[in-house]
């Protein structure tokens, strides 16, 4: 069917025409509410009370979804909502990053908030647009779309009910229905999900830009947590922001000099020493392939190992090489120098629905790689770059995907799960045609797909119930917490990175605190209370990122020649100079560096007090799977043997020699889950929480957070 067609049997369900204004300092001083139940279009003030305690971004996102929701609320109820907002930053286009915003939903993985991070433009074009942030609820009966227009002031609510649901396809349509001509396609972006996200638990939203050089959509990911299935769940097909005009000096800034002189200065560094350094603008995240497999940390098989012989046929030189277009440039928003969202064009599909196409796969970063890759046994590069654009396309998860595959291969392995469970697939590691079937059948909600598509926590409970499998193993080898699937880094031998993934409030996500190098590699935070004050800074600092609309990429991928001649290099401490500048520069804000982790403290412990609120956030909800901390199975502990009896006699006290490897894993474990319980205690000590991990009522004093509503949920709990 024709663009034209297509947009003819458009229904106009509700249009509503607001004032065009001005930004401030960053801020449009206004939000936009959207109910698609009943086709309310509302604009809402922005406090100085938001801003004050909120900033901006997933600072937004989570007091609008806080106010929207109780703690009955589950993810599909039509009060649950989901929150796009950028932040004050956000837009500028004379620093790298500043295309970000953050995305806030109940999750349907882990029934507690959830914010995702994405690229793309549509975050900066709905803060041009008017708006800081858009705020949607409810359920429409049939799919609709919501299309903001910027230039004229229009927003409107219409039932769409003939284009595609899959990313690529439908940001294609809508890029082409909205755009005057090929040059106004850059002034739009569409938020869109998949057909995956229909039939699981852990659906993204798709953001879109235009590529001119390529002349294609390209899709950017809020990937964590299920987003994109309550999108879906809504009936909600798109999401459309247009916005013509757009100039550098758009948020009117407080002081634009400071913005240039800094911009120009980090512009520099990334010319002269992204080449010597990480290679971002040749191959993105992936540059880290290899690294990983290195020092034992790569995923494989479900996490058992952290090396292995294949990995040298998917290291990043193998993509940049053989698949990643080279000489483009790839910035996800105006003025992104460090240009890391690489892609493969021209890659011609080998399964599935879109058999034969010759497509652009927006990829692979690293977590697509090792999850897709590594983690499933999969060392194939056309394999893991065709998992990852039907990952994109349907909008599944590419991180929850690739670990609740490996944990499905691995039960299938020991006998846990057969081919009659999985409706003849064998789903032995490695096998690329069955992971792929599994993809395709998310898509259509058939069969063992849709097992898998439910997350390794739903799977875990089936599996006991249904087929008899022992739970405490399970829970051992399923590398899930709080519900949601562990990121793509193996954490068994640093137990700061443990804390960095099990004492976050959304579940295992390394975007929190990637602490492995620091503590393992370098030794430099040796003591629990060195492990604690990074589990406490880092948080707060990539919190930050998230309230003013920034990617935390370009902090640290690149840094400084003499960075390591710094007090202390692992925080960059120029590049944490640099936005400063540029908070002071666009907001008139002089920020110090203790203000900056107070701002994040404010809005984190918001966010643990609504898990609380939820029903969970508490010390028993940071327990962790034993494989994220040691050695699950014998074969796991003999692949390391010297390393953990060496261990065993340093650190325990315990002499293995003579003693069965079921009698150390026994020492070892114990050694191990006891440290864990010293770093929970010491980290919530230094959060100003206590033991049960609540905040206390003093410090939520201290942060200027004593807000009624929350003290009502945490009052008994002190």
């Amino acid at each position: 069917m024709d663009i034209i067609t297509l947009k003819n049997n458009h229904k106009l369900l509700k249009e509503y025409k607001y004032e065009l204004g001005k930004i401030d300092k960053g801020y449009a001083n206004r939000t936009l509410y959207v109910n698609v139940s009943d086709n309310t279009i509302k604009e809402k003030p922005v406090t100085q009370m938001m801003k004050d305690k909120f900033v901006g971004g997933k600072g937004f996102g989570l007091w609008y979804l806080w106010n929207a929701v109780t703690p009955e609320t589950k993810w599909n109820d039509p009060e649950n909502e989901i929150v796009i907002a950028g932040g004050p930053v956000c837009g500028i286009t004379q620093y790298a990053g500043t295309g970000k915003s953050l995305v806030c939903s109940l999750s349907p993985l882990t029934d507690i908030p959830i914010d995702s991070n994405v690229g793309g433009f549509f975050g900066p074009l709905l803060k041009f647009s008017g708006f800081d942030a858009l705020e949607i609820q409810g359920k429409a009966e049939r799919d609709v779309i919501v299309c903001i227009d910027g230039n004229t002031g229009v927003v409107t609510i219409e039932e769409a009910p003939f284009e595609a649901v899959d990313g690529h396809v439908l940001g294609e349509q809508l890029t082409e229905m909205y755009a005057d001509n090929e040059a106004d396609k850059r002034n739009v972006a569409v938020v869109t999900a998949g057909t995956g996200a229909e039939h699981s638990r852990f659906g993204l939203l798709n953001f879109t830009f235009y590529d001119p050089r390529r002349k294609v959509t390209r899709l950017k990911q809020a990937g964590r947590g299920g987003i994109g299935t309550v999108f879906r769940d809504k009936k909600i097909k798109a999401l459309i922001v247009k916005f013509s005009n757009v100039k550098g000096d758009l948020n009117n800034p407080f002081d634009q000099a400071i913005i240039n002189k800094t911009g120009i200065k980090y512009h520099k560094e990334i010319h002269d020493l992204d080449s010597k350094q990480n290679n971002m603008r040749k191959i993105g995240t992936a540059n880290i392939i290899e690294v990983m497999d290195a020092y034992d940390l790569l995923p494989v098989m479900n996490y058992q190992y952290g090396m292995h012989p294949d990995t040298q046929n998917i290291k990043s030189t193998v993509f940049i090489e053989k698949y990643i277009t080279q000489g483009v440039q790839d910035g996800c928003w105006y003025g992104c120098s460090m240009a890391c969202a690489k892609a493969a064009d021209n890659f011609e599909l080998k399964t599935g629905p879109y058999k034969g196409q010759k497509v652009t796969v927006d990829g692979p970063e690293y977590e697509n790689a090792a999850g897709l890759g590594s983690n499933c046994a999969i060392f194939d590069p056309e394999g893991i770059l065709e998992l990852n654009f039907y990952c994109d396309t349907y909008a599944i998860d590419t991180i929850s995907f690739g670990t609740a595959t490996a944990f499905a291969m691995e039960c299938y392995e020991r006998g846990i799960i057969n081919k009659e469970i999985t409706g003849g697939m064998e789903l032995n590691f490695g096998n690329f045609e069955a992971t792929a079937e599994l993809l395709h059948q998310m898509s259509r909600g058939e069969g063992f797909g849709v097992t898998v598509g439910q997350g390794i926590n739903r799977m875990k409970k089936l599996f006991a119930e249904k087929y008899g499998a022992d739970p405490d193993f399970l829970f051992d080898i399923g590398m899930e917490q709080k519900g949601l699937e562990y990121s793509e880094y193996g954490s068994k031998e640093s137990l700061a990175q443990q804390g960095g993934y099990g004492l976050t409030n959304k579940g295992p996500q390394h975007d929190e605190a990637w602490l492995i190098f620091m503590d393992m590699v370098n030794n430099q935070i040796p003591t629990f209370e060195d492990k604690a004050e990074a589990l406490h800074y880092f948080p707060m600092f990539r919190t930050w990122f998230g309230l003013y609309g920034l990617c935390k990429l370009p902090w640290n991928d690149i840094v400084p020649a003499d960075n390591k001649y710094t007090s202390e290099p692992a925080k960059v401490p120029e590049h944490v100079q640099n936005y400063l500048d540029v908070v002071y520069g666009v907001t008139g804000k002089k920020l110090s560096v203790a203000d900056m982790i107070k701002e994040s403290e404010r809005v984190y412990n918001f966010q643990k007090i609504f898990c609380i609120r939820m029903g969970k956030g508490l010390r028993a909800n940071d327990r962790t799977p034993y494989r994220s901390m040691g050695p699950v199975t014998k074969e796991e502990y003999e692949s390391r043997q010297e390393r953990y009896d060496s261990q065993l006699k340093e650190k325990v006290g315990y002499d293995p020699e003579g003693k069965s490897t079921e009698e150390k894993m026994a020492v070892l474990r114990k050694y191990r889950e006891n440290q864990y319980e010293l770093l929970m205690d010491a980290v919530y000590k230094r959060r100003g929480w206590n033991s049960n991990a609540v905040p206390k009522l003093e410090h939520l004093k201290y942060l200027d957070m004593e807000l009624p509503e929350l003290i009502e949920v945490i009052k008994d709990l002190q």
